[in-house]
């Protein structure tokens, strides 16, 4: 077998409307691990998916060597499917029970053919992808989010492929999850291409393949040393800008100073012949002569212009459009030792479940404490952040499942809780029972589904509702820093990218009237490009007040300065020691 698997040749593709996403793509990938990053919309998922056959390219060839593994984003999965017809071994493992009760049809053979080992080889492959007990005759409904994935890796890598092909593989999962895939991916020998947003994942690769305008270009080692290359590639580019301006500027001076001694001798050399006397001919032959010599020398110099401002082109295109929040949020800060939030037995039911039984959960929270909330999926950790915010009121039942689990978790835009309390806090009970008390300050709750503006509204309108008295060139100046500059800022909410709908998410929480003290994120990180979880990051280090965030992202949380670990499972929320990442 050739040591390329994957070959692109002259590729392009275009959507239906002839909108173009690919055009003369040619690149090949060998056996190894290999990461695909670019921002969101560039056009990951849609190459990924004409390598794996399920879109026609409009030009070029593609041509994938050996059998081919390929687990998108979102599985095409109905929820009566079997475990055993997921992952491909149904007919053979009836077959083997046929041929175990006496059966011996030549059809059972011909079915099972060299898949004796079937079921040892499926159960090995899920206790490694932590799918340990799981029983093959258990429908998909029953099962998690994380773990319809896991499932749906383990189908991919039972077909023993020669490439494979992941889409964002660590959607869904919790860490315990992740783990166990980047320990399998390490271990699995052939063609792997990826795309995620994972970086622990990422750095687990062995190069890098960074799809930026319409180029693949492909970098040894794993995603940490592609961003200091970045770095250093972008020091240089800075710097070849740099001297390019200056030489740019330097030829136009050289242009206009040459261009103005041209003027003067050819006025001293009017002068000159009219004192002279010299007849008409000649004295016109001389001032032609003068005016072709100028035009060379005007020639040269606009030529040198022209090749320094093509060069300074040139040096403008190596240079990335790396957009960056830059912020100063001194409204948020938050007293050393405040308590912010005080929550003593918490206890809540979903349905006929009782998510934190027995004596409930305490939290207490004080002064700009940055938190971590983990734990597996299921376990509550959505749950609990609707109760520090005050969506589960008293007396109150959630109807919805943890959205850590089902994605469905309902969020408000900013508040606190009512009911006077001692000290000017307010409380009361917190869900089915124990005491909740929150300080004065706001309380902001960013759901997964980012549902706190008002789509139909521009930016602008949404942050002037959350911040009305601020005068409009104040809130055009903090939209401008959020990178909501000009027409951007007057766009609908609606027609945002998902980095886009973050980031102005973000300024009308951060800045809103009052400023919240006490910041509640749930899974921030999910579907946002690398870009975008920087500027996220970006916005997180300049907010001073407290915050809660659950997420499965290690280097996310390492990057945002958490200080305390919370580890929530079976009911039980206990301190931890941060993770090595």
């Amino acid at each position: 077998m050739s040591d390329v698997n994957v070959v692109c040749t002259n590729l392009s593709f275009s959507w239906p409307d002839d909108t173009p996403v690919f055009e003369g793509l040619t690149f090949s990938v060998g056996a190894g691990r290999t990461g695909l990053v670019a921002p969101n919309g560039a056009g990951k998922s849609t190459l990924l998916r004409l390598l794996a056959g399920e879109l026609a390219p409009t030009g070029g060839a593609v041509a994938v060597n050996g059998t081919l593994g390929y687990l998108p984003q979102t599985l095409p999965l109905t929820g009566d499917l079997t475990v055993a017809e997921v992952l491909g071994v149904a007919a053979v493992i009836r077959a083997l029970d046929a041929v175990e009760s006496g059966d011996v049809s030549e059809e059972h053979f011909t079915t099972i053919g060299d898949d004796w080992d079937v079921e040892e080889r499926t159960r090995a492959q899920l206790d490694r992808l932590g799918l340990a007990g799981l029983a093959l005759d258990r429908t998909l409904s029953t099962l998690s989010g994380g773990q319809v994935v896991s499932l749906g890796l383990a189908a991919q890598l039972l077909k023993r492929p020669d490439v494979l092909l992941l889409d964002e593989p660590t959607n869904n999962l919790d860490l315990d999850a992740r783990h166990q895939l980047y320990d399998v991916l390490e271990e699995w020998n052939g063609c792997l291409l990826l795309v995620s947003h994972d970086r622990a994942l990422l750095d687990r690769m062995e190069r890098i393949a960074e799809l930026d305008r319409g180029e693949l270009r492909f970098h040894g080692g794993n995603f940490t040393q592609f961003e200091e290359a970045v770095r250093a590639e972008q020091e240089v580019a800075e710097k070849n800008v740099r001297n390019a301006e200056q030489e740019l500027k330097r030829e136009k001076r050289e242009m206009q100073q040459a261009r103005e001694r041209a003027e003067r001798r050819a006025s001293n050399a009017a002068r000159n012949l009219k004192s002279a006397g010299l007849p008409r001919i000649f004295a016109g032959n001389m001032k032609r002569g003068a005016q072709e010599s100028a035009g060379r020398a005007g020639q040269t110099h606009a030529a040198r212009v022209g090749e320094a401002r093509s060069r300074l082109d040139d040096a403008g295109r190596a240079l990335r459009d790396e957009q960056r929040i830059t912020l100063e949020l001194p409204d948020t800060g938050v007293p050393a030792g405040r308590t912010v939030f005080l929550g003593e037995g918490m206890r809540v039911r979903l349905g006929d479940r009782e998510v934190f039984p027995g004596p409930g959960v305490d939290l207490t929270i004080r002064g700009p404490e940055r938190i971590a909330l983990t734990g597996p999926n299921g376990a509550g950790k959505t749950t609990l952040l609707r109760l520090i915010h005050g969506d589960l009121g008293t007396g109150s039942a959630a109807d919805a499942p943890d959205a850590t689990e089902a994605g469905d978790a309902t969020g408000s835009a900013h508040g606190t809780a009512a009911g006077p309390a001692s000290g000017g806090d307010s409380g009361g009970e917190g869900g089915d029972g124990g005491t909740i008390r929150r300080a004065d300050g706001g309380i902001a709750y960013l759901s997964q589904r980012l549902d706190l503006l008002d789509l139909d509204r521009t930016v602008a309108e949404n942050f002037a509702a959350f911040a009305p008295h601020r005068a409009e060139a104040d809130r055009m100046n903090l939209l401008a820093r959020f990178l909501f500059r000009g027409a951007r800022a007057h766009l609908p909410a609606g027609v945002l990218s998902g980095g886009e709908r973050l980031r102005a998410t973000l300024a009308c929480v951060l800045c809103a009237e009052p400023a919240p003290q006490l910041l509640l994120l749930d899974e921030p990180t999910n579907n946002l490009d690398l870009v975008s979880a920087g500027q996220l990051e970006s916005a997180l280090a300049a907010y001073q007040g407290a915050f809660v965030v659950v997420s499965h992202d290690e280097r996310f949380l390492a990057r945002i300065g958490v200080d305390r670990w919370l580890r929530l499972a079976g009911g039980e929320l206990t301190e931890i020691g941060a993770p090595e990442v």
